[in-house]
């Protein structure tokens, strides 16, 4: 399996890395972003450095015939103008689909959105109407499938954090407690592994429907659809 990781360097990007790395299916990982994933020295890892993702182009001979794309980058809308959330979220999203379809059609597009999406795309939230559009445009593109997760809560794992300073501030907070939710509802509350395990899973084995909620997730990393 080659597929190729945006956003390696965020906290579910570094999980799914992690995941890709002690999968045995998995023949490269192209990592796409303005640097490469410190700590990380594979032969199967692939760096295409882009400054910008907002110029990504996929014309190189590396993203034809890869199987998937897992899309990990995300912002928060916090102080944000609903334009320039936008341009992030839906522009940039949509862009790099775009030109990886015209390399890969028959590959799987995997999106990490959030809970509380809005599919309706009309709601009072910018930030879960912006994501919602964002959602429905991918569905509405031509590839072999998309899978889209919405985690809500996520606890890191062996030492990953989250490259936003006031999360970490948060996730050191708020650990003890996360961990005691999933301790008794394990489907309420995933992981960095977690989530990469479902990822690749929705390669391999496909998805029920497109839009994951926590526990569908939950269940995907087992193997369970």
């Amino acid at each position: 399996m080659r597929v190729v990781l945006i956003g390696a360097t965020g906290m579910v990007g570094q999980g799914v890395l992690r995941a890709c790395l002690a999968a045995q299916d998995v023949t490269e990982i192209i990592v796409v972003g303005r640097r490469a994933p410190p700590g990380y020295d594979d032969p199967r890892i692939t760096v295409v450095t882009v400054p910008d993702l907002a110029r990504f182009d996929a014309s190189d001979a590396v993203f034809s015939g890869v199987d998937a794309c897992f899309f990990c980058v995300g912002v928060s809308s916090f102080g944000m103008s609903e334009a320039a959330y936008r341009a992030i979220t839906y522009d940039l999203t949509l862009h790099v689909a775009q030109a990886l379809l015209h390399a890969s059609p028959a590959m799987t597009m995997v999106y990490v959105s959030g809970a509380g999406a809005d599919s309706s795309e009309q709601g009072k939230s910018m930030w879960a109407r912006v994501r919602g559009q964002t959602e429905n445009a991918l569905q509405r593109l031509p590839f072999r499938q998309v899978a889209i997760f919405r985690p809500s809560a996520i606890i890191p794992e062996a030492g990953i954090q989250s490259r936003t300073a006031s999360y970490r501030w948060m996730y050191a907070v708020l650990k003890p407690l996360l961990s005691l939710i999933r301790l008794v509802s394990p489907q309420s509350v995933l992981t960095t592994r977690i989530m990469g395990d479902a990822m690749l899973n929705a390669v391999r084995k496909g998805v029920p429907h497109a839009v994951l909620k926590p526990a569908e997730i939950d269940r995907l990393a087992t193997g369970a659809a």
